[in-house]
């Protein structure tokens, strides 16, 4: 099951094929649901949440006029590959800047770089995501065919050979799958499918009906506890089963057909397919309906609701709770968080009402569905021509290399991760970046020490967060071991099967212990980076410190408008309308003080009316209530980062680089980091699902709002990228 703690809110979403680890343990946003429990962590970028140790994940995003991918094919790659932190080939200087910052900035590498045809979104993250991978393909190759091999390079070699082994793969057909399956049909009354979900959700991938694990107490973010939450379902939100517009009517019904046809790759004839499925959509329309929306799962206190076992089997009592935390090794647990305390109602209701058939045709389903991916190609085609092809626009299935890698990187991370950080990160780019790191806290304690709407009461609690800060960068101090985890060769759904059992087991191993603040949430090749607002630390792999995104060797304008945004964008996490209701220690506590949370409530309210107003398709516009952390700390972020490089540079004399000023240097490198090309269906899906707004906003959004950035390209009052007002909050 999901681990249930912090969800890692990235500063980017990276739409690429990329799997998300939070605390280690794997969870997944599709096809489960975007089961985001509790708090969002921060990021600069969104990796959606991936499924245990499987091949594919399934949120992306496209281009409406990218064209079929001409560039050589893939090849596992000895070194990384280069690429400027600013490259002015990027750049489409046809356009004004001061009427479109952001074409200005990407046009050319918009034009350059269509999607390719495995993805829905192609982005710079996304492009070094991409690049990363093919660089750890070539270690597991090696890995896979070396015969002195130490014991992670068996691990990690034995799995991606396994994985790579299709024709093995296709021969077993469901047969991997037939226990399980057997294990539903005989269950013979309600309780015996309350008290399967158990089972399935430590054995299988997969969420059935709910999902539950560790998560550090809000109340005191040192223990760790157990949390029971909402969870399974198949579509990517609870709106995508209420809505009535005629997209959302279109998109039930091809998940229906979806379901559908994974009842009859798995032997059922068409007509109960076809009644099952219905089942499925009824079901898990009923849990929808009792799901709290995205925007409400930003409020941390909706999610919060501790009680005893006895409390938890009074509002749904159709489980037996003692007997279900008995099986995790939790006999007599005192308490649980109970994160959505009206979906257990419902749960309750669905469990006590609904034919026991139909039940069982819905743990079919969902056993099926997670397993598709491991499973013979017949299952792996169909779930992704729902998941990546109908709902993302993905034009065909990444190769096969591409989807084994990440399954090793999903279930093997920190093994894989080492293999990583060994051939690619420099001691100095550790150095260099901490360095950055600590000038932008001491910008950010500037800033919170002269803001003149917050008062000493609330700057003295401010400050006191900010120095309690960990900075984790590029790698663990501590490597996780995996001695525990079987890895078996030419057995690639078993070992699926073994790591979601491993970190199903890990996870709720951690309950009743400290908590252990040098854990990561996120593997060392991982372009992205996020604060987690519980353990109060900013996390960067060292996967987004390599060139385009962040280059030792360049100058420090577009270093410190690249990765100095994105430093500073996490740590402005720390105090956006999430991670300011966290403390220093991590424990949801207020406090502020009713006037300063106004004004900061207003402060950004400024800033969601802006938002609110951009197109992202047709006429759906940002959900900025939804954005509003990520916009803000964009905002924020980008103004510390460029104050830090003016005090990085101060005393210096720079002269122009490529015809290009410093200061138009700065503001050139942070736009070039959020360059993309998207696909209708994934805008849609964005739109609905992401708390971070498309690449055009966050350039164009964010600059307008810099009383920096006009100087710095001649820009006048009454232009697009100069606003009569601005938005500022720190």
């Amino acid at each position: 099951m999901p681990d249930v703690g912090s969800v890692l809110a990235t500063r980017e979403d990276v739409k690429a094929d990329t799997f998300e680890k939070r605390s280690g343990q794997i969870t997944r946003l599709i096809p489960a649901g975007p089961e985001r429990v509790i708090y969002d962590a921060n990021t600069r970028s969104l990796q959606m949440k991936g499924l245990a140790a499987v091949a594919a994940v399934f949120l992306f995003s496209g281009v409406p006029f990218a064209r079929a991918q001409t560039a050589p094919a893939p090849r596992p790659l000895q070194q990384m590959p280069f690429s400027p932190v600013l490259d002015i080939n990027d750049m489409d200087r046809t356009v004004d800047p001061c009427t479109d910052f952001y074409k200005y900035s990407c046009g050319g590498w918009m034009k350059n770089n269509p999607i390719p045809a495995d993805q829905a979104n192609w982005s710079v993250y996304a492009k070094l995501t991409d690049e990363n991978a093919q660089f750890l393909w070539g270690i597991l190759e090696d890995a896979a065919k070396a015969t002195n091999r130490t014991p992670i390079q068996q691990k990690i070699g034995d799995a991606f050979a396994a994985c790579m082994d299709t024709s093995a793969i296709d021969k077993r057909g469901l047969d991997p799958l037939r226990p399980e399956l057997a294990m539903i049909d005989a269950l013979r009354d309600r309780a015996a499918v309350a008290a399967s979900i158990s089972t399935l959700s430590h054995d299988a991938v997969g969420s059935f009906f709910f999902n539950s694990g560790s998560t550090q107490d809000p109340a005191n973010a040192n223990d760790v506890i157990t949390a029971v939450a909402s969870g399974g379902l198949g579509l990517p939100d609870r709106d995508y089963y209420l809505k009535a517009d005629p997209k959302s009517v279109e998109t039930r019904a091809k998940y229906v057909a979806y379901v559908t046809k994974l009842f009859a790759l798995a032997g059922e004839t068409d007509a109960k397919a076809a009644s099952d499925a219905a089942d499925v959509m009824r079901i898990e329309t009923a849990l929808a309906t009792a799901s709290l929306t995205l925007v409400d799962k930003r409020d941390p206190y909706k999610q919060f609701h501790k009680m005893t076992v006895a409390e938890l089997t009074k509002i749904n009592p159709s489980v037996d709770w003692p007997a279900f935390f008995a099986k995790r090794g939790l006999a007599g647990i005192a308490t649980v968080n109970v994160t959505e305390p009206e979906f257990q109602k419902a749960l309750d209701a669905e469990l006590k009402n609904e034919a026991l058939e139909a039940l069982k045709s819905y743990l079919r389903f969902h056993l099926l569905t997670g397993a598709a991916p491991a499973l013979a190609s017949s299952f792996e085609t169909e779930n992704f021509g729902f998941y990546r092809g109908y709902l993302r626009g993905a034009q065909q299935q990444p190769p096969r290399w591409k989807r084994c890698v990440r399954f090793v990187d999903s279930s093997l991370g920190e093994a894989l991760g080492q293999e990583f950080v060994r051939r690619t990160f420099a001691a100095d780019t550790k150095q260099k970046t901490l360095v950055m790191t600590q000038q932008i806290e001491a910008v950010m304690q500037d800033e919170i020490e002269h803001l003149d709407w917050m008062s000493p009461a609330t700057k003295k609690e401010a400050l006191r967060k900010l120095h309690a800060i960990r900075n984790k960068i590029g790698y663990p101090d501590t490597w996780r071991d995996y001695t525990k985890l079987t890895i078996t060769p030419g057995d690639f759904f078993g070992d699926t099967e073994r790591a979601q059992q491993f970190e199903d087991s890990r996870d709720w191993a951690k309950v009743g212990k400290p908590v252990d603040r040098n854990e990561w949430g996120m593997t060392p090749p991982t372009v992205n980076a996020y604060f987690n607002p519980q353990m109060n630390d900013i996390n960067f792999p060292s996967g987004v410190l390599q060139p385009p995104l962040y280059d030792p060797k360049a100058d420090d304008a577009p270093n410190y408008g690249d990765t100095g945004g994105t430093i500073g964008h996490e740590l402005t996490h720390a105090f956006d309308d999430e991670g300011r209701q966290f403390n220093a220690e991590g424990d949801l506590k207020d406090w502020w003080t009713k006037e300063d949370a106004q004004g900061f409530e207003d402060r950004i309210n400024c800033l969601r009316d802006q938002f609110a107003t951009y197109v992202v398709v047709d006429d759906i516009h940002i959900n900025s209530k939804l954005t509003s952390g990520e916009d803000v700390a964009d905002l924020g972020g980008t103004l510390i980062a460029y104050i830090a490089w003016k005090h990085q540079v101060e005393g210096k004399n720079l002269k122009p680089i490529d015809g290009f000023t410093p200061d138009q240097r700065f503001f050139i490198g942070y736009a070039q980091w959020a360059c993309e090309n998207t696909r209708e269906a994934a805008e849609r899906l964005q739109a609905a699902t992401d708390p971070h707004s498309p690449g055009f906003a966050r350039v164009n959004g964010i600059v307008t709002n810099l009383p920096q950035f006009a100087p710095a390209f001649g820009c006048k009052v009454g232009q697009p990228m100069v606003k009569s007002k601005v938005c500022k909050v720190w």
